[in-house]
């Protein structure tokens, strides 16, 4: 419900994007992600929905792409999962942002997992081509133009499926997050998250900005997706 959020709050910047954030609690932030996530992101039924019966049914080992990846935790995630059932993956994760992809590739992740400084753009250019390509906390960065590119770029690469999972514009849950705090201190998460809520879309905004072709899915607590299959 958006009683009191009623539009997306585009001016608001997060603080841990400005390249002179404070280094420390960046650094926890990126570390923290991995609990936040864990708990609210809800990548364990997405995985068990879409991307493990997939790899269950492919004959050859699958690509995946994670856009946006920050500080790696969800590869790291995924990449153990799809280890612990025995099944054949790679996986990618990209990121504009050097201080990212530092912290990610030094974190322990198994060696399926690899980290490169690049956008979707790049890639594209490139001529690379993945199974799945994923995103986790990346639409309520974009504006309207640029959640167009950014699913034309999906298009190009996807030889299967997109999954761009993000936070649902909810009074409620801007209410919930600063409980986030008594775990998450010393840190950009409480902050950057209550941003992060304001500037993301609600399912309605969300169909009317996509492209023809995608679809909008919603799943608990405050979560919604953006989803494409290849023909």
């Amino acid at each position: 419900m958006t009683v009191f959020l009623r539009e997306r709050a585009l001016g608001l910047t997060e603080r841990m994007d400005s390249p002179d954030c404070d280094p420390a609690l960046l650094q926890r932030t990126y570390a923290q992600f991995s609990t936040v996530n864990a708990v609210l992101s809800g990548w364990g039924q997405l995985y068990q929905r879409y991307l493990q019966p997939w790899l269950r049914t492919q004959a050859r080992t699958t690509r995946v792409l994670d856009i946006g990846c920050g500080g790696g935790d969800l590869l790291r995630r995924l990449g153990g999962w799809a280890a612990q059932e025995g099944l054949s993956a790679t996986f990618v994760g990209i990121d504009p942002d050097p201080r990212a992809i530092a912290f990610a590739r030094q974190a322990p992740h198994h060696s399926s997992t690899t980290f490169r400084q690049a956008d979707s753009r790049t890639l594209v250019a490139a001529g690379e081509r993945f199974d799945i390509v994923l995103s986790n906390h990346v639409l309520h960065h974009l504006s309207a133009p640029e959640l167009t590119a950014l699913c034309q770029d999906c298009e190009q690469l996807a030889l299967g499926r997109v999954i761009h999972n993000d936070i649902r514009r909810d009074d409620l849950a801007y209410v919930l997050f600063p409980l986030a705090g008594l775990v998450c201190q010393r840190s950009f998460i409480v902050e950057d998250g209550l941003r992060s809520i304001r500037r993301s879309f609600t399912p309605a905004e969300l169909e009317q900005a996509a492209p023809p072709g995608w679809t909008v899915a919603t799943t608990a607590p405050f979560r919604l997706q953006l989803l494409w299959s290849a023909p």
